[in-house]
């Protein structure tokens, strides 16, 4: 198996926004705005933070996007990962995950957050395996207003 994480770019847009509703198809809760993902929002989020496409042997399989949070530009919000179906159990989202936080090292993040959805709980423990803890205290800025909130998650890369 060959696997490649590349930086994605604004010409990534329209393949990353497939790739997340792909992800989401009969995976999260319908009222998940990531089924209406769209190319301008996906470029608009690369332009204010970043992301990344994986590649198993040359075919798109999964991204994931970051944005730094408006009052705290060294934390950033990781949001929207997924896996297509097709090669999902193969622990890719970890070597997304794992891309992610070698970047955010690189670019002195100080913290990672992210969201849980709470039909998607039992992913608390892929990312308390990589560091991650709940953090009850944290309010997740890109929270669906129509839905409960999402279980925070933080895991700190600095003091």
């Amino acid at each position: 198996m060959e696997l490649l994480i590349r930086e994605a770019t604004a010409d990534d847009a329209a393949l990353i926004a497939e790739l997340t509703r792909s992800s989401w198809a009969n995976k999260v809760a319908a009222s998940s705005s990531g089924h209406v993902e769209a190319p301008l929002r996906v470029a608009e989020d690369l332009q204010r933070g970043g992301g990344f496409v994986l590649l198993r042997n040359d075919v798109p399989a999964g991204s994931v996007r970051w944005l730094p949070l408006d009052t705290e530009l060294d934390v950033w919000e990781v949001m929207r990962m997924g896996i297509v179906p097709g090669y999902r159990g193969e622990r890719l989202s970890q070597h997304l995950m794992e891309a992610l936080i070698h970047r955010a090292l690189a670019a002195d993040v100080r913290e990672l957050r992210l969201a849980v959805r709470l039909d998607q709980a039992q992913l608390v423990d892929l990312y308390a395996a990589l560091g991650f803890e709940i953090a009850p205290e944290l309010e997740y800025t890109r929270a669906n207003p129509q839905e409960q909130p999402p279980i925070v998650m933080r895991r700190w890369l600095r003091p």
